[in-house]
């Protein structure tokens, strides 16, 4: 059990929790954690960052657990669990991080985990509207580091470039030389981004999520192809999503097991 120590809203449905938690604190990027709300229920997170002393996560207000987190207050306890699974491959050269909605959390906390000195980074994240971006204020300040830059979309146009996130991603990864694509956010918009880093040849590592109960790769609920989502990854190589092309993308499982399409 932790402590929130503190947090903020960062949209109309977001809110970041920061859990004063020394346990996680050599959690990685990509890495999630298992978050229970006494008296509600145990759901999955991505990290958003984790220091010295503390660990955070986004939280967006779609059900019950979630609605009990945004209206818990400094000084109340919730569990942890984890980190669990693998994380994304801290690689040099030229990075190109593609996120949308609250898969920005990871992103960020790669963002901040790769050197400036060695990765030359453009981050490509996006939302609906201008007030559902996340993390903008951080991110533009760290778009003034040398060898950083920020590409903003949202589908109304009312701040960065029109459209969803993948609508300027052929032409940002067709005029450069990436040695590598992060991807993560909702499924659609990671099964677009590997299909074109596919196309010109970039590795890609995608950040994926899916229905989690025991976090450690026993009770299949997350099953992906082959693979547990919770234990083999959260993050998976394009050529391991290569192996699972008829369900990344298409379909996932509900509480019954059953392969259903996504939203």
């Amino acid at each position: 059990m932790v402590r929130i120590v503190g947090g903020r809203t960062e949209s109309p449905t977001v809110k970041t929790l920061v859990l004063e938690d020394i346990e996680c604190i050599e959690a990685k990027p990509g890495q999630f954690l298992m978050i229970w709300v006494p008296g509600t229920d145990e759901i999955p997170f991505s990290i958003l960052d984790a220091d010295n002393r503390s660990v955070s996560i986004a939280v967006k207000r779609i059900g019950d657990a979630t609605a009990a987190l945004h209206d818990m207050s400094r000084g109340e306890l919730v569990g942890v669990r984890g980190p669990f699974g693998n994380s994304f491959t801290l690689k040099e050269g030229r990075l190109l991080l593609v996120s949308g909605g609250t898969g920005a959390a990871p992103m960020a906390f790669l963002t901040k985990k790769l050197s400036s000195k060695t990765a030359e980074v453009t981050l490509l994240t996006g939302a609906k509207t201008k007030d559902e971006l996340l993390f903008r204020e951080n991110l533009e300040k760290s778009s003034m580091m040398e060898g950083r830059k920020v590409v903003w979309t949202t589908e109304d146009g009312s701040y960065g470039v029109r459209g969803v996130v993948t609508t300027p991603l052929k032409s940002i990864i067709s005029k450069g030389s990436y040695d590598m694509v992060y991807t993560c956010g909702p499924e659609a918009m990671m099964r677009e981004t590997f299909n074109v880093a596919e196309k010109y040849g970039v590795p890609l590592e995608a950040s994926l999520e899916r229905l989690m109960r025991c976090a450690i790769g026993l009770c299949g609920s997350c099953v992906l192809g082959r693979y547990r989502v919770c234990k083999d990854g959260p993050v998976f190589r394009g050529e391991m999503l290569a192996e699972v092309k008829d369900e990344f993308g298409v379909s996932k499982r509900d509480f019954d097991g059953r392969r259903i399409p996504l939203e």
